[in-house]
């Protein structure tokens, strides 16, 4: 009798309500799904954007979020981010706006997108429901990581 593994790629999906513990029990979904699957080598990374994402979404939206957990070859982990608002922010949005401004260093807000610049390995975004008979359903912004993590520094010098 042979044994089964369990395939390399996989996905979870979470429907968030609008609720300020939104980004908890994001960050503790995807600590049990990377745990269980071990993946803690990008364990980290992918907790603190994940909650930087649904954070976003509860502060900029009056409406539910969606996260989306997806493994894909080569060690490679993406998660999506969907909400209602339509705006893409820098630096998930086209050229000029690929990178996000440093914020003021006595500002209380505006540095957590910095961490997809130094922490993914790469990121993207767009809008759903763009159609001319659209009301417009949102956008959609995920990034990607590996277990090949490089410090920050590293990133922002290349």
């Amino acid at each position: 009798m042979g044994t089964v593994s369990p395939p390399d790629t996989w996905v979870y999906a979470l429907r968030l309500p609008h609720d300020p513990r939104a980004a908890r029990v994001a960050r503790m979904t995807v600590r049990a799904a990377l745990s269980s699957h071990g993946r803690g080598d990008v364990l980290e990374a992918v907790e603190l954007l994940t909650s930087e994402l649904v954070t976003n979404a509860y502060q900029h939206t009056d409406g539910p979020a969606s996260l989306r957990l997806t493994a894909l070859a080569g060690g490679r982990l993406r998660v999506g981010v969907w909400d209602s608002h339509p705006r893409i922010p820098a630096p998930f949005g086209e050229p000029p706006w690929d990178r996000v401004p440093l914020a003021p260093e006595q500002a209380e807000h505006g540095r957590g997108l910095h961490l997809v610049q130094a922490y993914a390995d790469c990121w993207g975004g767009f809008r759903l429901g763009d159609g001319p008979l659209d009301r417009g359903a949102g956008k959609l912004l995920w990034f990607e990581v590996s277990g090949r993590q490089r410090d920050p520094a590293q990133r922002a010098a290349a």
